[in-house]
Formats: structure tokens, C-alpha cells, sequence
């Protein structure tokens, strides 16, 4: 997969349809769909700068505030076991259980 497509805070992988001959995408981290289309990397790119900014400009039309991508925060369902070990091993290093995660996260990526 190539590099994701960012503009105003939104990112978007782009993909490739082979039996249509197109490129197509999604923006992530929002429950919104803001999906866009294009031939060729200069039609991806501008669909989707249209997309976002259609997207923006019907918020504001229905008084809603757009959903803002990668906020910082998210749930986690890990299991009871997994997450007392995490706690524990937190408390063990003098820190939040937050940080602890926040550090294995960055540590993995």
C-alpha cells in the first residue's frame, strides 16, 4: 500500500480497484464515511480535497461540528487479566496505567 493522503487533519489510505481501473478511499478515524474516487493520483488528490472540504461545508450547513480524527483518546477492550497485569506492572514503574500504554504504543509503531 502506498502513503495515506492528509489534508485539514483528515488522512486517507488510497487503494487501487483493479477489475474497475480506479483509485478509491476512505478518511479515517471518524464514524462519518467521507469516501472519494479518482483515475489517477491528480484526480485522487483533488477528489479527495473535495470530499473534505464537502464534508466541512455540510456540517456547517446543519449546524453540526465536524468530526475531528485521531482525538488521543479511544477505548480498548483488552480482557480482565491482561489489564490487571498492565496495571500492575504500571504501578511497579511509579506511572499511570495511561502512560504505561501510551509508551508500549509508541514502542510497537
Amino acid at each position: 500500500m502506498g502513503r495515506a493522503l492528509t489534508y485539514k487533519g483528515y488522512t486517507a489510505p488510497v487503494s487501487f480497484e483493479a477489475e474497475g481501473g480506479y483509485l478509491y478511499g476512505t478518511v479515517l478515524g471518524i464514524r462519518d464515511k467521507i469516501y472519494f474516487e479518482g483515475e489517477n493520483a491528480q484526480e485522487i488528490v483533488s477528489s479527495f480535497h473535495e470530499a473534505v472540504d464537502d464534508y466541512i461545508a455540510f456540517c456547517v450547513e446543519k449546524g453540526k461540528d465536524p468530526e475531528k480524527p485521531f482525538k488521543g483518546t479511544f477505548n480498548v477492550r483488552i480482557g480482565a487479566n491482561l489489564h490487571e497485569r498492565a496495571a500492575l506492572k504500571a504501578a511497579e514503574k511509579d506511572e499511570s496505567l495511561n502512560r504505561f500504554v501510551a509508551e508500549a504504543i509508541a514502542a510497537a509503531v
